[in-house]
Parts: C-alpha cells; structure tokens; sequence
C-alpha cells in the first residue's frame, strides 16, 4: 500500500501542472466547439438517413448509386467543385470515382413465402426486406411450389433424397448446405440464425441479412426466417408433410462502382490530410446511413466556414464515401490519385443511434493499445467482439487519447454519453491501420436492431448525429491546424492519460496478485502500458516542426518520465 500512495502523490503533484499546461489543448478545442456548435444543426444529416435508408444499398445497385448522386448534388450545393472543371485557386473539390466491378451487383424487388393452406403469409417483403439472402437469384415469375423438409445437419444429408425439394436447414446454415442445390438438385435452402444479441424472442420479426455467393452457373435463392417465422414452420412441420408457395424476384446486372471524394485543400500544408471515411452499403439506417449523413453536414459545413472565411485549414481534409473497406483501402493504396499524405483516417459507422430505442452505447474503437491484450476493469469488449492481439499489434499514438478527450468534451457539454472499446476490426478504420496509419472507429453497439430489417429511420436520433459530427469536426479543425501549441497540450494530455492509467493497473494487477496472479505477469502489463504511452508521446512529433528544439525536447522528456514512474510491484 505504500507504494500506491507514494505514486498517487505522485500523480496529484504532477497532475497540477499537467492542467496548467493543457489550457492550450483545451483553449484550442473550445475556440472549435464554438465554431461549429451553432452550425451543426443535424437537419441535413438526418434528411440524407430518410433518403438513403429507404435503399437496399450494394455496390453499383440503383440505391448505392442514387445516394451517390445526391451526395455530389449536396457537395456542388456546398460550393465544392468537380475536380475535372476546378482550377488551382479552388480549396473546396469533388470528384466521382468509377470502376468496373469485378462481379454483378444486386438489388432485391419482392418476395414473399406462404404455407400452403395458410391465409397469411409466412413472410413477405414490404415488412421484412431481409427475407432473401443477398445474390438470391429470382424464382420464375409465378414463384414455385414445394414440400419443405427439415434437415438438422449436413451429416443427415447423406441419405436422403433433396431434388425438387426446399431444405429447412439446422446446424451449419446456408454454408452447410449449399451442396445439396448446387449438386442434390434442392430448389432453395430455409435458414435461421438471430444471435442473442439481437433478442429475437422479443424482436420476433426481426431478420438479420445474409449473403450467398453469387454464381452464374447455378443461380439459387435462400430464405433467412424470423424468430416468429422459424416457430410457424417448425410447429406446421410437427403436424405433417408442409408445402410452401416462395416468390422471389430479384436483379442481377453489370454495373460500376462509384465512390465519391471531397478533398479541402489546405492552406500551408496541403499534402498532408486527415481522411473522414462513411461507407454507403448496407440495407439499413443507422448502418450506415447515418454515417453518410453526418459526415455530408460535416462537409458542407467545413465549407461554409471556409467560404465565409471563418476557418482556416493548414492540411487538407479529406471526406470520401463508397464501399466499405475496399474503397478505403484502394484510396489508400492509390497514391497518385489522391496525392497527400494520410496523417489521420477516422471512420464513421453507425453514429446516429437513439440508444433508448437500440440499446447500442457509443462507443469510440480505440487502436489497438494494451487493452486489446489483457482486457479488464471498466475496457470491455462489445458483443461484436474481438481476438487478443500481441504486444506486436499495439498501435501506440495520441490519437486515441485526444479523440477520447474531445468526445467526452462534447458529452459533457450535451448530456451524452461516450464509451470506448478496446481494438475489435471490421470497418473503414481497418485499412488505414493495416497501411500503419493512425486510424479509429465511431459507432454504436450492442443494438438489438443490428443488420436487420428493423433498422429503419425510428431508430435513428438527429441529435446524436450532431454530438458524433460537432466532437469530430473539432477533432479534425485542431489536428489539421495542429503546430506547437497543439503538441504542448498533446504532452499534457498524454502525460495525464499514462498516469491515469497506470494508477488504474496498478490497482488492478494488487488485485490480482491477492486472487493468484502472478507477481511478473502483472509487472509485464504495467511495463507494456508504460511503454505504450512512452511510444505514443513520441508519436506527437508529427505536429511538431522539425527547428522547434524546445517542444521536441520537453516530448523526449515527458517520454522518460512515464518510463521512469512505472510502479513496480
């Protein structure tokens, strides 16, 4: 105990000057709030959801490339310019990416499935538009007629005999029983899969999409059932034989992908960029719907701060749109096409949730520190979930730290509220890791609405869009201007963040020791904390010019001090 209190003197006699020397940081970021408070009214944000969430949205489909079209049309209504007619003085450009896709894309028209003898109808397509897997090819026009039978694995597939028949698959979904339409001659697959995250026996109507892979060869469908659905056909089958009338009509065609990029050029450094990222696929509002309508406000209203000469930016902001990761990462990869540097990537994925509806928190993904390796106390993991990394997965800089502290600025100020999670994937930030560049997520989990047919427009919150778009503006105006002032409040911050972290796993690893843990195994924790921030603190050179010796020396000294207070065991 006596060396926890010798460390939390410590940290009280250090925090007293780490406050005095974060004004600049704070100063900075509050001079933004006011700036674009006012401005970010959500309106246009949450017209854009109701637009684009009415569309079934794949790559090169008519609603991807509807919201497209409308996202350029607002750009060009913002004043920025297609990059084609733009000349040299323009700051504020556009342009419309197109490629060949590689495969067809898809779009869903109708459907419906009826069991025989049965009045209503099992499921039909204007309240669950997720019935049919995505790259279902159509059934003939009038639909088909066929017996269903329940096959509880593949293993039971062996002996019987499937032809002209639809399967009601059991274990293994989809994936399971392809083989027996591809080869056994089945005309379609039944499926069920609601993990409980998604309370299916409360949301009993509920569908979670899925997908199949498409093959020209031999087209086929799969159904994905509802809770409630599931339980209808399981307790018909009961009684005897069932058949069931299925009509699905769906398009597959050739098409191009489009992605959109608006680029604010920068002032004094124009080849270095932060890069907002909102895909645009998926069927639902809040994914991602609301991530294309909030960074749209956010771009228009970056650009009537410029316009009005309000803002200055010294490096170039970039927002882009398109499908998720791939056009992340292919506008990573293709540097001459976007010519600056990435700094920063922040990607925006189901941020406008009505969390008393969704029961989804907000939540900023951190890059992968420490608490993707030992996972405890108040970092926890989202039902999403994720793998344990390796202390050679860490991805140590300020960037996790600052946008922490502004998101929790803006809840403060709002009344809202913000959460972390420890590294998990799956979304635009990914590419910008994977190219080692500082990137991170903000969404919303656990919503009990995710990727099904239930989210739609009601679950969506224009106020919540205005807290995630205003916290991440200012995060982006101060690390666009970012200079020396910038990196001392940095130095602040980072400092008061390894101290508070480290009291935090002090405490913990005590703890665990008391339950059984080992004594080295917990100081290996500490150390890599330790060496965490230490890394990080280094990171805050990229804001600093390289004739500014005095910042450059107080983060090389900063950086040693961390090193030297980890509290030993």
């Amino acid at each position: 105990m006596q060396k926890l209190s010798i460390l939390c003197l410590f940290l009280f006699i250090q925090s007293v000057s780490v406050f005095s020397q974060n004004k600049d940081l704070f100063q900075t970021t509050n001079s933004y709030f006011e700036l674009v408070r006012p401005k970010f009214e959500g309106k246009e944000a949450y017209e854009t959801v109701a637009f684009v969430e009415k569309y079934w949205r794949v790559a090169g489909n008519t609603g991807f490339n509807n919201t497209v079209y409308r996202i350029s049309s607002k750009l060009e209504e913002a004043g920025y310019v297609l990059e084609k007619n733009a000349t040299s003085e323009d700051r504020l450009t556009f342009r419309i990416e197109t490629r060949k896709m590689e495969r067809p894309t898809w779009e869903p028209v109708d459907g419906s499935i009826q069991i025989i003898g049965q009045t209503e109808k099992l499921l039909d397509f204007s309240t669950n538009r997720h019935l049919m897997y995505q790259y279902s090819s159509s059934t003939p026009k009038e639909g088909i007629t066929a017996e269903v039978i329940y096959v509880e694995n593949k293993k039971a597939l062996k002996d019987l005999d499937v032809e002209g028949k639809i399967i009601f698959a059991g274990e293994g979904g989809y994936r399971a029983f392809q083989s027996a339409v591809k080869e056994g001659g089945a005309l379609g697959i039944f499926t069920y899969d609601m993990p409980d995250y998604l309370q299916p026996k409360k949301n009993t109507t509920s569908i979670q999409f899925r997908s199949l892979r498409y093959d020209a060869k031999k087209p086929t469908w799969a159904v994905a059932l509802s809770y409630e659905a599931k339980e209808k056909l399981k307790a018909a089958l009961e009684k005897g034989p069932v058949s069931v009338h299925v009509n699905i009509q769906t398009k597959i065609y050739d098409s191009e992908e489009l992605t959109v990029v608006a680029n604010v050029k920068g002032s004094e450094l124009p080849m270095e960029s932060l890069v907002f990222s909102a895909h645009i696929q998926e069927p639902g509002a809040n994914d991602n719907a609301t991530g294309v309508g909030t960074q749209l406000e956010m771009a228009q209203i970056t650009a009537d701060l410029i316009q009005k000469g309000e803002l200055n930016l010294k490096r170039t902001l970039t927002f882009l749109w398109g499908d998720e990761i791939i056009s992340t990462r292919r506008y990573i990869e293709e540097e001459e096409k976007r010519e600056p540097k990435i700094n920063w990537g922040i990607s925006l994925d189901m941020v406008g949730e009505n969390t008393e509806v969704t029961g989804g928190t907000f939540l900023i993904e951190k890059m992968p520190d420490p608490s993707a390796i030992w996972t405890r106390g108040e970092d926890q993991h989202s039902e999403w979930g994720g793998r344990p990394l390796e202390k050679e997965d860490m991805k140590p800089h300020y960037l996790n730290d600052f946008m922490i502290y502004v998101f929790e600025e803006q809840g403060a100020y709002a009344n809202w509220v913000v959460k972390t999670n420890p590294f998990e994937g799956g979304s635009d930030h990914t590419p910008f890791l994977r190219a080692d560049i500082p990137g991170l997520l903000l969404w919303h989990f656990t919503d009990q609405f995710y990727h099904t047919d239930q989210d739609r427009l009601d679950k969506v919150s224009q106020n919540t869009m205005v807290n995630v778009g205003t916290a991440a503006l200012v995060s982006a105006y101060t690390l666009l201007n970012g200079g020396n002032q910038t990196a001392e409040g940095m130095i602040a911050l980072i400092s008061a963040s390894a101290q508070k972290r480290l009291t935090t796993e002090f405490k913990l690893s005590k703890k665990a020791i008391t339950e059984g843990a080992s004594k080295e195994d917990e100081q290996l924790i500490l150390d890599t904390w330790a060496d965490y921030y230490a890394k990080a603190m280094d990171s805050i050179k990229d804001l600093v010019p390289a004739d500014d010796e005095g910042t450059l020396r107080r983060i090389t000294l900063a950086k040693e001090a961390i090193k030297a207070k980890v509290p030993q065991l």
